[in-house]
């Protein structure tokens, strides 16, 4: 211990020798007049202990090499010494004052920095990309020194929340109008990366999207004129139809509230139908030669009512009206039975049915009325063989197998496993047993060809361009073209021919589009029975029979409009294979 000790005691620069070990310390000598007596006490740096100055790097050589000297002068010595003092004094000095400063700053930021009851209250929140009113997004900023770093607010969109849902609609158009993908994909990858967004501001930024796409024509050429991007003015203009143009007045600039006020002087009946509708000249043309095509479009421009459908495995229409209706207490009006399908409501709201028990646990779907009749038109029984041909998302076949009371065969075939693994869940919910899922490579896969002449009804829903749907996809108007209407009527074509494949003698083909043109509808049915004389048509009123009276239809097929039904636009026809023999 004494060694280590001594290890760390310097040399004697006084007496130019090193004590022997065992020794006391030595006797100090008498120095000269003027000389700077030894002392046992610390400095400032803490450079001294019980008199024997620690020995540092910044020593003096000189003073080094006199300590190193037994046998130099008194005077050489004390020279080296003198110097040595000198140098540490300067160190510590620096050292002191260096320290002191840093003090000083740190007693001074800490007056100067608020305690967090007398912080002033942020202003000027927005909303970041994932969360909506709640919260403002903000940014990391530095503190003038550098050394702390604190949480600045965003400067707020003018107009307060609708200013945020202003902004909010600009960057779902940015990301719809592309047509990547479709309306309702792109607006729910935009809800999933906006994962904090309620109930009332999703419903507001939808219903301002597809306002926007349905008359995105007109809407375009009013934003001709104006100020500021063009997709701003095309969300100034869909919010201003869905919340009123006098909520929209405190987030617009002076030059936009004129501007809207002058295109909303604009009269619609002195445009063109396709700009007064909002049509591609294509699609104009194609309903300008349906009966009464100012109605029809006029009607596909309205946005459709939510149409719900009971599980006749597990309830019935009536019974469960009654109970929806208490649920829904003062709203009990805004749902109705539907005039047609005996399993149908209609709801003339939009709620979150994914939290109502009675969709939880299958008993009500949701399915156009439509769609509902295609059932009807199929007329399956118990303990027979059907084929779902192209079931997709499964709607139509929960209801073929629940009027099957769950016996026989159903097979639901599609091209796309991955909208198959999406009907999985609905088929749980709903209680079947007789469904058998079968994805296929095409149209003509080999276990089509198994079932060939083997199915009693068969139901080909096929692939189409949707038109008849665009109160509720208004973007397909936009993202079908001429050349896209041709490949689907091909596509039809040879779908229905490998269908028609699996139909027994005497059995029914059923072939079904959501679309209101011609050429994927009559025209397909001409075109099929041309070419197999040995299926006949059916008359669709014969079909149906007494159970949907109040159904009048004016020719064979099954042919509904939004304007006239009050549904989507379907089309159906039933086929029956001649008996052999």
């Amino acid at each position: 211990m004494n060694e280590k000790r001594q290890s760390r005691q310097p040399r004697w620069v006084k007496t130019g020798t090193r004590p022997e070990q065992g020794q006391g310390r030595p006797t100090e000598r008498k120095s000269r007049p003027g000389a700077r007596p030894e002392t046992g006490t610390r400095g400032p740096a803490g450079g001294q202990r019980d008199g024997v100055r620690k020995e540092t790097s910044r020593q003096d050589p000189g003073a080094r090499r006199a300590s190193g000297s037994a046998g130099r002068g008194r005077s050489e010595g004390e020279g080296a010494n003198s110097r040595f003092d000198r140098a540490e004094r300067g160190v510590r000095a620096d050292r002191t004052e260096r320290t002191d400063r840093a003090e000083r700053t740190e007693r001074a930021d800490r007056r100067e920095r608020p305690v967090r009851s007398e912080r002033p209250e942020r202003v000027g929140r927005v909303a970041r990309p994932d969360r909506q009113d709640s919260g403002a997004r903000r940014e990391l900023g530095s503190r003038p020194d550098n050394r702390r770093r604190f949480e600045v607010a965003e400067a707020a969109p003018r107009g307060g929340r609708v200013g945020i849902r202003l902004e909010q609609l600009r960057q779902v158009l940015d990301l719809v109008l592309n047509w990547q993908q479709p309306a309702d994909v792109a607006l729910s990858r935009w809800f999933k990366e906006n994962a904090r967004l309620g109930s009332r501001d999703r419903g507001e930024l939808a219903e301002g999207l597809y306002d926007t796409l349905r008359h995105l024509r007109r809407y375009r050429q009013m934003a001709t004129s104006g100020h500021g991007t063009a997709t701003r003015r095309l969300a100034i203009l869909g919010l201003s139809a869905t919340l009123g143009a006098a909520a929209l007045e405190e987030a617009l600039e002076m030059d936009e509230r004129a501007w809207l006020e002058h295109v909303g002087r604009i009269d619609p009946q002195s445009q063109s139908r396709a700009v007064r509708h909002s049509l591609p000249d294509w699609l104009d043309e194609k309903i300008g030669a349906l009966a009464e095509p100012e109605a029809l479009a006029q009607a596909l421009n309205q946005p459709a009512p939510l149409d719900l459908r009971v599980n006749p495995l597990k309830a019935e229409r009536d019974a469960m009206m009654t109970v929806l209706q208490a649920q829904l207490g003062e709203l009990s009006d805004k749902l109705t039975a539907t005039p047609y399908s005996p399993w149908g409501m209609r709801l003339d709201m939009h709620l979150p049915l994914n939290r109502w028990s009675q969709f939880t646990d299958g008993q009500i779907e949701v399915q156009d009325e439509g769609s509902q009749l295609l059932a009807l038109m199929v007329g399956p029984k118990r303990q027979e063989t059907v084929v779902d041909f192209c079931a997709g998302a499964g709607g139509k076949t929960l209801l073929l197998g629940a009027l099957m009371r769950s016996t026989g065969r159903l097979y639901a075939m599609d091209v796309s496993a991955a909208r198959l693994a999406n009907a999985k869940p609905r088929l749980a919910r709903s209680g079947l047993s007789n469904v058998i899922p079968i994805a296929l490579s095409s149209e003509n896969d080999t276990r089509v060809k198994r079932l060939s002449g083997k199915a009693h009804r068969v139901l080909v829903d096929a692939p189409c361009s949707g038109t008849g749907t665009l109160r509720r996809n208004p973007d397909l108007k936009w993202r079908q073209t001429p050349e896209s209407l041709a490949a689907l009527v091909e596509i039809q074509a040879r779908i229905l021919n490998s269908a028609a494949r699996c139909v027994a003698p005497g059995g029914r083909l059923v072939y079904a589009t959501c679309s209101i043109l011609p050429d994927e509808n009559e025209a397909q049915i001409e075109a099929f029975l041309a070419q197999h004389p040995d299926f006949e048509l059916l008359d669709a009123r014969e079909v149906l029979g007494d159970r949907v009276p109040a159904l009048v239809l004016d020719g064979p097929y099954l042919s509904l409009r939004s304007d006239v039904h009050g549904t989507d636009g379907f089309f159906a026809a039933a086929l029956q294979r001649k008996a052999t023999g």
